[in-house]
């Protein structure tokens, strides 16, 4: 079995001839292309562990066959060393703007070469099994979903919900991916609570809402061993605090709650809203605002996240549950207009 597959790119012969014989020595797979067109059309369709390419190959050069490959989501994690004959910082620098993991200058040297691309597979494989673990949760977390017919799509929405309003409220890129994570894996410490409880359809006695809320303390336990969801425990802990101290586990009181924690909770309370439930309808868009209004003035919510979820309603369209657009296409004329589209 290979150590890994590894793409070499270039129009370099010597230089390709040389990597080539290089790393089939060790144990390689070697794929070869000659340009940018076929360099990224082989890393797009193979699964590749590690990309050298040369910077001066024609029809798309190394920096922007790198800069293309490292936006897409799907392979953001394939190390990319830039193999060049220039020695000048600039050219360093915008390989480093592109994207690249290392770099290589001619003329190369097999032990650099070969140390260089086992500590880059190594990383590679580590970020494998990060992606892995983190699917391993998401498919979790899809299947709790799964349990209760009303919460289908609760995920998805929640996720969309959060991130728009984080675009909103101008919140950095890290911030909405922790979002988007949080979004999908909140509530899967209901993996513990029993179908009786969390499928009840009348209200549940205070031993089972102690049990039902254990499910902060068990989703955060769950997710604690993945380090890449580190930002994600916060919000999984207390996305059901409440600004007054009512909330649950810790009764923590206004800003001591994290405000990535305040912004899932805003989008959770307003998709619940939005959603049937057992006893009781969906909430249009405007009755639910009007119910969220009122808890913030007991002290529940921050206004001016409601303030913003609004906005993002209004600006950002969103997927919608089918019970929601039931609702709205139900409720009395001059009620509320909803403004999510479908």
């Amino acid at each position: 079995m290979p150590l890994g597959t590894i793409l070499i790119a270039g129009d370099d012969k010597d230089s390709s001839e040389f990597l080539e014989h290089a790393l089939r020595s060790q144990g390689y797979r070697v794929l070869a292309a000659i340009d940018g067109s076929e360099t990224m059309n082989l890393l797009l369709t193979h699964p590749v562990d590690l990309a050298l390419l040369d910077v001066l190959m024609p029809r798309a050069g190394g920096f922007s066959v790198c800069r293309e490959l490292k936006s897409r989501p799907e392979r953001r994690f394939v190390p990319v060393v830039l193999v060049t004959g220039l020695g000048r910082a600039d050219d360093r620098i915008r390989g480093i703007e592109a994207g690249a993991d290392d770099f290589l200058s001619k003329p190369l040297r097999k032990e650099e070469l070969l140390v260089r691309v086992k500590s880059l597979i190594r990383m590679k494989r580590y970020a494998d099994e990060l992606e892995n673990a983190e699917t391993a949760l998401y498919t979790m977390a899809n299947s709790i979903e799964a349990r209760d017919p009303h919460n289908e799509g609760h995920c998805d929405r929640l996720s969309r919900y959060a991130v728009a309003l984080a675009t909103q409220l101008g919140l950095p890129e890290e911030q909405r991916v922790t979002l988007r994570r949080a979004g999908i894996v909140h509530d899967i410490g209901k993996v513990a609570v029993p179908e009786q409880i969390l499928l009840k359809p009348g209200p549940l006695d205070p031993n089972e809402r102690r049990i039902m809320e254990t499910h902060t303390l068990m989703g955060e336990h769950i997710c604690a061993p993945l380090k890449s969801f580190r930002q994600v425990l916060p919000i999984i802990r207390w996305h059901h605090e409440r600004r007054d101290g009512s909330g649950y586990p810790d009764q923590l009181k206004g800003d001591a709650i994290p405000m990535l924690a305040q912004i899932l909770q805003i989008a959770d309370v307003y998709d619940a809203l939005t959603t049937d439930r057992p006893y009781r309808s969906a909430l249009t868009q405007h009755g639910a605002l009007a119910m969220m209004r009122e808890e913030v003035r007991r002290g529940w919510w921050d206004g001016a996240l409601l303030d913003a979820l609004e906005a993002t309603l209004i600006q950002t369209p969103v997927p919608v549950a089918a019970s929601v657009a039931k609702a709205a296409a139900s409720a009395a004329a001059g009620v509320g207009t909803l403004v999510l589209t479908a």
